[in-house]
């Protein structure tokens, strides 16, 4: 149960290659592998092109959540194997979107100088984004890029899109967070033993102020162990709530009601701060994209019942924005 309460919270800590996981090709579409390489990483992804479609279509970048995640969705070491991304670019696909998702660095089949955890910062996730949707931009395939980003990956996303004013032309964000990370994560801490939380919430704020903590007490090591001290740094800095105000283009906010590691205050709070941004709550939606009740122990089958479909509304949501886009 506490492995539950702290997945969030675990993802930083696991590091090493994961295996993809395999699925069943959508007869809709043709997947084939694409590759990007970008400054500092290699990275590895898959294609989804709807099939039966003339002349150009817009594409989806799917940018995966919290911790090591691979382009399907899935963690052997976090044990999810829901396969969400994978439905999602075959839901998509039907709708005659094409996307694009990928292997985050040192996960699966993509790569960076060194592959060390201590060497990761929160920007270097950002500098890839914008190396795919540069590549994106270069393929005489498709008409329009939208930037999706999911938990974690939905500020990657917004930075990401931000950035690439000439290049994206859409974003969306699925249950992003809308608070300072080290706000957050302190949140998700409340539900341990009162040690580990108040030791956490003091590393956590020197953190805040740029003084990593090399001395860690082994009760702590697995949420704030010294390796990633620095990424969390690199990601405590930015504020989603100001950064969503910096992207200049159509924006979707979705949130799970049904989300047991990001609630819908996130999804208002980002909202609130881009009034312009359509938003929609999907009633019963968590984390993994399907229709799950609250109940915590039910909730977390789903993430490894890969053949459940995902919440309809979610695809709708996303494919009348895509198509609406001018």
């Amino acid at each position: 149960m506490n492995r539950i309460c702290c997945f969030v919270l675990a993802v930083f800590l696991i590091s090493g290659l994961f295996a993809q996981a395999q699925g069943q090709a959508n007869p809709s579409s043709t997947e084939t592998p694409f590759a990007v390489k970008t400054l500092s990483a290699s990275l590895s992804g898959t294609l989804t092109i709807p099939d039966g479609v003339s002349g150009k279509v817009p594409v989806v970048l799917i940018i995966s959540g919290t911790g090591p995640i691979d382009r399907n969705g899935n963690s052997e070491k976090l044990r999810i194997s829901s396969n969400a991304y994978k439905l999602l670019a075959g839901d998509l696909a039907k709708g005659g979107i094409a996307s694009f998702r990928y292997d985050k660095r040192m996960v699966g089949q993509s790569h960076a100088g060194g592959d060390k955890e201590d060497n990761l910062r929160f920007d270097d996730y950002v500098d890839d984004a914008i190396g795919v949707i540069n590549s994106l931009k270069e393929d005489k395939r498709f008409s329009k890029i939208i930037v999706l980003g999911h938990a974690e990956g939905a500020l990657v996303g917004m930075l990401a899109a931000a950035d690439t004013e000439d290049a994206s032309n859409a974003y969306i964000s699925i249950d992003g967070v809308g608070r300072h990370a080290d706000v957050y994560l302190k949140e998700q801490m409340k539900s341990q033993a009162a040690y580990i939380s108040d030791g956490f919430n003091k590393i956590m704020d020197s953190l805040r102020v740029g003084s990593v903590q090399k001395k860690v007490d082994i009760s702590l090591y697995q949420y704030i162990r010294p390796n990633i001290q620095n990424y969390l740094i690199s990601w405590i800095r930015f504020d989603p709530t100001d950064e969503i105000r910096n992207v200049k283009k159509p924006i979707l906010i979705i949130q799970g009601t049904s989300d047991l590691q990001i609630p819908v205050i996130d999804g208002d709070k980002l909202k609130r701060s881009k009034s312009s941004a359509t938003y929609t709550v999907l009633r019963g939606m968590n984390y993994v994209f399907r229709d799950a009740p609250v109940d915590k122990e039910k909730n977390l089958a789903t993430y490894n019942q890969p053949e459940l479909p995902l919440k309809p509304e979610l695809v709708t949501a996303i494919v009348d924005f895509v198509k609406g886009l001018k």
